[in-house]
């Protein structure tokens, strides 16, 4: 397990700005960056990133917190890979301390999934490298087909023996679970055997974002009956494969730079078109283009083409999946290669100048792309030219920019020799099914607030954030002390120096002073979530280093680290008895202004919680009075209203601190 300093160091280093811009393309907005959420259907910019408070927040969604928690989030990963992630970005060397038993037997299964991957994909290469039949059969195919060996070594490819279970028995040697072995895919078992997946098959390795190994490609050499060309790893805990696409990993930064995104068909297009110089270039594997994989692609661009090798047949395929890419905002040009060429022929033939060079002469947009190719097909039949408009209005009706319907719409009018009238008819009826349908699906997105500064407050909704929201009487006043222990609780309570006369201020932190005082009078939270970062904070008072904004901001359970990134936000403001204690402050100048005052505004915060306990005290004992009278209990009555009037005496002490006029009626 990871100890505390190096988790403090890693914390330290990690830049949120940084660790976000590397699968989201940010935009400066003022103090803060601004881009496309990663965690939902983003098509508007709603996730904000804060430098100077090292944190970022989605004001859709409500998905946010600290570096570490967005790694965890993106990547899926438990919170010490989370952190291992940073320590290697970072180059911060991780110092141990002993795992319990328990811990040990408690080791994310995950973790051990992605340990074994790497542990084949190592295991490949050496063979590839290494092994007579590797160099033999493996490295002289990849030879042949014109990869340089930097290129070879880039992608990390490999080759698995033609042995059955050559890799299965070396990881059993090496220790590792059969289980895990078939859970990956890298085994196959049937009754009484285990054999290799992939045998005799050159590797292509699929990275995550990250650079993680989720899954392998294995193409087959040798010709073989009641076998794929291609073979590939089935769905598992670590790999889904609609939301992963071949080469992201090498592109993302090339995607972002360039602002646009080539799609090909297969692993050995990406891996030509990357030695040609062109990097920013993924592959859907040979499968149309899903949800989740666009969505992967829009993080950094919202510009893609797409590369065909002139195949009819499979072009009009892969239209479905690019019907996907209008729905979500996406820019699409489409290119044909010339007769007999597909990415990976034609990239080898040229230098990236050259390939772009074509590019940029013979991309088309692809609505006006896909009009031509059904109207070529579609001939002089008025069947087929009606389906064919069908479809283009399909196409054009579920692009969410008006403005971009309008253009494709006059445009199509000419090409199909519709009247505008009638298709913006159809578009129109097409569009209101769309968002009818849409509706039905999923829950209505919340609209961006009102930009009124450079990180907005919003109401998050409470399917997103429910620890947050009140759940009992005392839930806001507990909160509103939270806030002080996390911002200020390191402070000293008093941060002006002593007027003259006056005796030296007690050297008393925010924290020591809130244990204190709810100690005294016997209070303590309710709220089980509050109490137990309160208890934690609590916990870590004797430590000189403890700063508990920064510790719970990278906290191991999200809901904790969550909660401190939206107490963290500039949407808690003074109250208006705080703005005529204090005067006129300008919003900007909030923060400093607090910890001016912490003498008076962490007292009242406490006052209030207590004034809420007296309020509920009192209505429960109204209620027991109610009870008393209708059962005719007389002198259980009198001692309640002995009771209230104790309670009254402690209410109107606490009024007279909050400043408040209180109209008791019993």
């Amino acid at each position: 397990m990871i100890d505390q300093l190096t988790i403090d160091r890693i914390m330290e280093a990690a830049r949120i700005e940084d660790v976000v811009a590397e699968f989201v393309t940010l935009k400066k907005k003022g103090i803060n960056f601004v881009g496309l959420c990663p965690f939902h259907s983003d098509k508007t910019p709603s996730f904000y990133v804060s430098p100077s408070k090292n944190i970022c927040k989605c004001f859709a969604c409500g998905e946010g917190g600290s570096a570490v928690h967005f790694i965890m989030k993106h990547e899926q990963l438990s919170y010490y890979e989370a952190l291992r992630y940073l320590a290697k970005k970072y180059n911060i060397e991780i110092q141990e301390k002993e795992l319990t038993e328990e811990q040990k037997n408690a080791y994310n299964e995950r973790e051990s999934l992605f340990i074994l991957n790497e542990y084949a994909r190592t295991y490949f290469i050496n063979t590839l490298h290494q092994h007579s039949e590797g160099k033999t059969v493996g490295l002289s195919y990849f030879r042949e087909r014109g990869f340089r060996d930097d290129i070879i070594k880039k992608f990390q490819l490999g080759y698995s023996l033609e042995q059955r279970d050559a890799l299965t028995q070396d990881a059993l040697k090496s220790g590792f679970n059969k289980d895990y072995l078939v859970r990956t895919g890298l085994t196959i078992e049937g009754d009484n055997y285990m054999v290799d997946r992939f045998r005799g098959r050159v590797m292509f390795p699929v990275h995550t974002l990250s650079g993680k190994v989720v899954a392998f490609g294995g193409r087959i050499l040798k010709k073989a009956e009641n076998t794929g060309k291609y073979v590939n790893s089935p769905e598992s805990d670590i790999y889904h494969k609609s939301d992963q696409l071949y080469g992201i990993y090498f592109a993302k930064q090339a995607i972002s730079k360039a602002d646009c995104c080539f799609l090909v068909e297969g692993y050995t297009d990406v891996i030509s078109m990357h030695q040609a110089g062109i990097e920013n270039v993924v592959s859907s594997s040979g499968t149309a283009l899903t949800l989740g994989q666009i969505k992967l692609i829009h993080r950094f661009t919202p510009n893609i083409t797409v590369i065909y090798d002139g195949d009819a047949a499979g072009i009009k395929a892969a239209l479905r999946g690019i019907d996907l890419l209008l729905e979500d905002g996406m820019n699409i040009k489409v290119v044909l290669l010339p007769n007999g060429e597909d990415p990976d022929s034609f990239s080898q033939k040229q230098n990236a100048e050259s390939f772009t060079g074509y590019i940029r002469q013979h991309e088309v947009d692809f609505i006006r792309f896909k009009t031509q190719l059904l109207l070529d097909d579609a001939g002089e039949d008025p069947i087929k030219r009606a389906s064919l408009i069908s479809d283009i209005v399909n196409s054009i009706s579920i692009i969410p920019d008006g403005i971009i319907r309008s253009v494709y719409t006059r445009d199509c009018s000419v090409l199909l020799g519709v009247d505008e009238r009638v298709l913006i008819n159809e578009i129109n009826k097409k569009r209101l099914a769309y968002l009818e349908k849409e509706g039905q699906k999923q829950p209505q997105q919340n609209n961006m607030p009102p930009m009124e500064d450079d990180y907005p407050p919003l109401n998050i909704p409470e399917e997103f954030q429910p620890q947050i929201l009140p759940k009992s009487p005392f839930d806001k006043f507990e909160l509103a002390i939270l806030y002080y222990v996390v911002r200020f609780g390191a402070l000293q309570m008093i941060q002006r120096e002593p007027e003259d006369g006056e005796e030296p201020h007690e050297d008393i932190t925010v924290l020591e002073y809130i244990k204190f005082d709810l100690e005294r009078d016997g209070l303590w939270f309710q709220n089980t979530l509050y109490k137990e970062i309160l208890d934690e904070a609590i916990s870590m008072m004797a430590d000189q280093n403890f700063v508990p904004a920064r510790y719970f901001l990278a906290h191991p359970k999200q809901e904790i680290s969550r909660l401190t990134a939206n107490l963290l936000e500039d949407r808690y403001e003074l109250s208006k008895v705080h703005t005529k204690q204090y005067g006129d402050v300008k919003k900007e100048e909030t923060p400093m202004a607090e910890e001016k005052h912490l003498e008076t505004s962490v007292p009242r915060v406490l006052t209030e919680l207590k004034d809420a306990f007296i309020s509920y005290q009192m209505k429960t004992i109204k209620e027991k009075m109610k009870h008393a009278q209708k059962a005719g209990d007389f002198d259980g009555s009198v001692v309640l209203m002995q009771q209230l009037k104790e309670l009254d005496g402690i209410k109107k002490t606490l009024a007279k601190v909050l400043g408040e006029r209180v109209i008791l009626r019993y």
